[in-house]
């Protein structure tokens, strides 16, 4: 392949890049600076009204303050679902890959199961509903763990097959317990994947639209704040885009810090399986 030919094939992966990521986000932006009427048009225009702050303090406002209410749950729900996939998914990891038995294959399956089957809607909310944990955010915590550990575990547990099984050996010699083996000494190891599964994860659930609205009807999160502006026969588009850009910058933020974090955890163990 020629120097040539690789330098425009990458340039125009970039135009495209930029065409399927920027233009919506500019869409977005300018539409929320737009006045009510004017966004209604949907026209991929300059504002010739800007009115940011009208539209900032109106969505903030709207329904005694429910965006804040619900950046607080949202909050609340990524900061305990992350902390359950990290710590659950890297203790199942570590067991699958140290400790041989002839219930790993089944285990795989039921870690790969969880990736291809889709979640089942009504029976989990049977479940929910039979142990009293139906419209609760511990309930909406724990379907977030369980739908975020199968891709979790897969990454933790490529990484953890790059640690030499010496250092473990070593650290039980020395009187350490299997926890202390794992919390002292290979979970601080575990740093790049570690901060790619709470980025990923992070992003998931914040943005995650479907399980809050079956498993947690009566809190808002960020995400259902949608409706909020929309309707059968009227909707405000420039406040629908204020809402829009206002609950896409936390992720954004957190993919443009840590992208390089990202693709480190990403491709951590895929030379040694």
């Amino acid at each position: 392949m020629s120097r040539t030919y690789r330098y425009w094939a990458s340039t125009l992966g970039l135009v495209l890049t930029g065409i399927v990521f920027v233009v919506p986000f500019a869409f977005i932006l300018l539409t929320s600076l737009k006045t009510r009427q004017e966004a209604g048009l949907l026209g991929f225009s300059w504002p010739t009204e800007i009115a940011l702050v009208e539209n900032f303090a109106e969505v903030i406002q709207a329904r005694d303050f429910m965006l804040v209410i619900a950046f607080i749950n949202s909050t609340i729900l990524t900061v305990a679902s992350v902390a359950g996939i990290v710590v659950l998914s890297a203790m199942v990891a570590f067991v699958l890959q140290r400790r041989k038995s002839r219930w790993n294959a089944f285990i795989n399956f039921l870690v790969l199961s969880g990736l291809i089957i889709p979640p089942a809607v009504v029976p989990t909310i049977w479940v929910l509903q039979g142990i009293n944990l139906f419209d609760t955010m511990f309930g909406l915590i724990l379907i977030e763990v369980a739908f975020g550990l199968s891709f979790s575990i897969l990454l933790f547990r490529a990484f953890i097959s790059t640690i030499p099984r010496e250092i473990d050996e070593a650290a039980i010699i020395d009187g350490a317990s299997p926890l202390r083996v794992f919390f002292r000494i290979i979970l601080p190891l575990l740093k790049p994947v570690v901060v790619t599964v709470v980025v990923v994860q992070a992003v998931q659930v914040f943005n995650d639209f479907v399980n809050p609205l079956y498993f947690l009807p009566g809190n808002p999160t960020v995400q259902l704040t949608l409706y909020n502006f929309q309707s059968q026969f009227q909707t405000s588009y420039n406040l629908l885009f204020m809402d829009i850009l206002l609950i896409t910058i936390p992720p954004l933020i957190m993919f443009i810090f840590f992208q390089r974090q990202i693709v480190a955890g990403m491709t951590a163990g895929a030379v040694k399986g």
